[in-house]
């Protein structure tokens, strides 16, 4: 089975590694208020769209890939009486027309991949908001480099070379919030009790030696190294 994201972020709240004092320092940082319609790319549950929506009374147009993260993110937007500020469209944000222009703001938090990396989401957004519009994305990093030998790089880099990816699509950087050692334990201490949780409770088969490898791999590889040269931040930027 491919990675049971569902599973391992039963009690994620914020589905990356920050806090809602650091959304909130995003918000402020893209001046939202209430006149503000935000973009809300890959919104999981929704909680930054609840966070942000419930601050500045803006108004949020979630889209999510995962039918099940999507239902969640509309049923705890109605729980929390945001249901009139908040709206939710299941679909693949890759295959979605935006629009140009269509927005005041837009938020991709930790979901630059969607196109590929920040780059890449930065040039999708871009279109999508006013000139001198604010446009967050999250994006992993490396604190180091050169990495160590068997470190795969993926496809992240630099915090240098991730802030000029993003200006280089057309944004003036105007905020970084970067996660904290803290932000990162609990984001994956949550992942970890989850997979050891489903795990308990589907000790057989090849669906559970699967995910039992993957986290225990996932896991070691955090301790191994992600924890000390993986950095993670959001970074704002203001189009030019």
């Amino acid at each position: 089975m491919s990675w049971p994201w569902e599973v391992v972020e039963r009690d994620h709240v914020l589905q990356n590694p920050t806090s809602a004092d650091k959304i909130r320092l995003v918000g402020d940082y893209m001046r939202l208020d209430d006149r503000t319609r935000v973009l809300d790319i890959a919104c999981g549950k929704g909680g930054p769209a609840r966070i942000v929506a419930a601050t500045y009374g803006c108004r949020v147009h979630g889209i999510e890939i995962r039918p099940v993260f999507a239902e969640q993110a509309r049923e705890l937007a109605a729980e929390a009486g945001l249901d009139a500020l908040i709206e939710v469209e299941t679909a693949d944000a890759a295959q979605v027309r935006l629009q140009p222009d269509s927005y005041d703001a837009a938020l991709c938090l930790g979901a630059a991949f969607v196109w590929g990396t920040i780059a890449d989401a930065a040039a999708a957004l871009r279109p999508v908001v006013p000139d001198g519009a604010y446009v967050a994305i999250g994006e992993p990093f490396w604190r180091v480099w050169p990495l160590p030998d068997g470190v795969d790089p993926q496809e992240f880099v630099t915090l240098t070379e991730t802030a000029a990816r993003f200006a280089d699509a057309g944004f003036q950087l105007t905020g970084i919030v970067a996660a904290s050692e803290d932000d990162w334990d609990r984001y994956e201490s949550l992942h970890w009790r989850a997979a050891e949780e489903w795990l308990a409770d589907h000790p057989g088969g090849p669906e559970a030696d699967e995910v039992r490898s993957t986290h225990e791999r996932r896991r070691a590889d955090h301790l191994r190294y992600e924890r000390a040269l993986e950095g993670w931040a959001i970074f704002v930027g203001r189009k030019a």
